[in-house]
């Protein structure tokens, strides 16, 4: 094990948890994010045993007998369970027959629901985890709580930051692949990502699409990479990559499932046809992005350079990472409207509180940066939490009632206040 291996995830308790209380859990993300690793530390001495659907004789074993490769009367981890989907059956025969919970825990790189091939994907017998790569904050130390403490302090929250736009640029292309953070040399760390990719295309993308065109898929994720933290519309890429709208749809869905690319939701509440439902697309990886459009950290701070369209992405996928485990209940949209009015991401809880977050690349912020955020708030009236604009500076700043400029790094960097005794 790496001494990246060691660093503690912050899923791990709700894996733990759900093996207390479910037949089967399932710990599903991109591949190489840690899937496999976070199953040795959780599971430990549990697992009675260990396959991995990678490795050609544990596929051809389950392939020929999946009653027999799923029996077991202990704890069974199965690795990459995408790659023999027709198991799902036998998992479920077995799991129906001996209800106790922690039968089985499964990795997967892929999304059982959208694939065509799964036969069942186990409802109501099995709980899902999502594992992202490294967030800033589980690399770093530091307590990942930044969309618990808005909803809690709203515009009192306060933080002052050391980092630099060098620092930002350095942290969005390195991301969060342990392989990728642990190489500090920018052609070995590009080497690796150029292989991820292609690998993901010529193994994984496949396994869920009819793909018949795989220069054209390779092209389309370096288009996307382009165009990162943007509204993307199939018609759009259809004069670029010479492909069928349906095509484009086809493979943007299956570079969604394999964890490559997040599509946010637009938000909206009641507001008619003045919102857009069309979602705006972040690469899951920060790193992978900036390799695609072929900037290292020094080139992303040149004039003209991505800078601000990765670093939104870099934000929008650290507030994703931390809604799989804050204990608040959020879900992540952004706000677009016939007015263009813009809100970079919307954070919403189960009560209808919102928090609008924009994104700015400069270390200064003036009152034309709210300009969304305050369409925003004046929708919503009292259930408008906070509107914050994250930027590059130091310092958190006022700008009117409920309205803050806030460093980037209290992304991770804050956690919540002590519960008063």
């Amino acid at each position: 094990m790496s001494t990246l291996d060691l660093l503690p995830r912050r899923v791990e308790s709700q894996i733990a948890a759900a093996l207390a209380d479910t037949r089967v859990v399932l710990v599903s993300g991109a591949r190489q994010a840690g899937k496999s690793t976070l199953v040795r530390v959780v599971a430990g001495d549990r697992v009675a045993e260990r396959r991995d659907l990678d490795r050609a004789q544990d596929r051809a074993a389950a392939l020929a007998d999946p009653v027999g490769f799923v029996d077991s009367a202990e704890l069974l981890a199965i690795d990459e369970i995408q790659r023999a989907p027709d198991l799902l059956l036998a998992i479920k025969a077995s799991v129906d027959a001996d209800p106790r919970p922690g039968r089985f825990l499964l990795t997967g790189s892929s999304r059982l629901f959208g694939m065509v091939a799964a036969p069942d994907a186990l409802p109501g017998r099995m709980e899902t985890v999502e594992l992202w790569p490294f967030s800033q904050g589980e690399l770093d130390g530091q307590p990942d709580g930044f969309v618990d403490a808005i909803f809690t302090l709203g515009p009192e929250l306060r933080h002052e930051s050391t980092v630099t736009r060098a620092g930002y640029a350095a942290r969005i292309v390195r991301g969060g692949l342990p392989e990728a953070t642990s190489r500090d040399d920018a052609k070995r760390r590009r080497r690796f990502l150029d292989a991820y990719v292609q690998s993901l295309i010529e193994r994984d993308v496949r396994q869920l699409s009819d793909i018949h065109h795989k220069g054209e898929l390779r092209k389309l994720v370096r288009l996307l990479a382009a165009r990162s933290a943007t509204i993307i519309a199939a018609n759009a890429l259809e004069s670029a990559l010479g492909l069928s709208r349906s095509t484009i749809a086809r493979y943007l869905q299956a570079l969604e499932e394999i964890f490559l690319i997040k599509r946010i939701p637009g938000w909206s509440r009641n507001l008619g046809t003045r919102a857009t439902a069309a979602p705006k697309l972040v690469f899951v990886d920060s790193g992978i992005a900036a390799n695609e459009v072929g900037v290292d950290a020094r080139a992303l701070l040149r004039p003209g350079a991505p800078f601000g369209p990765l670093l939104e992405s870099f934000v929008i996928s650290e507030l994703a990472r931390q809604l799989t485990w804050s204990a608040s209940a959020v879900d992540l949209s952004h706000y677009r409207d016939h007015s263009k009015f813009e809100v970079d991401a919307v954070l919403e809880n189960r009560s209808g509180q919102v928090v609008g977050i924009e994104v700015k690349a400069a270390t200064t912020v003036g009152p034309d940066d709210f300009r969304g955020l305050r369409r925003l708030a004046g929708r919503l009236g009292d259930d408008f939490v906070a509107g914050v604009v994250l930027h590059t500076g130091t310092s958190t700043l006022p700008f009117g009632e409920k309205l803050r400029a806030v460093p980037v790094s209290a992304l991770w960097e804050v956690g919540l206040p002590p519960v008063a005794a």
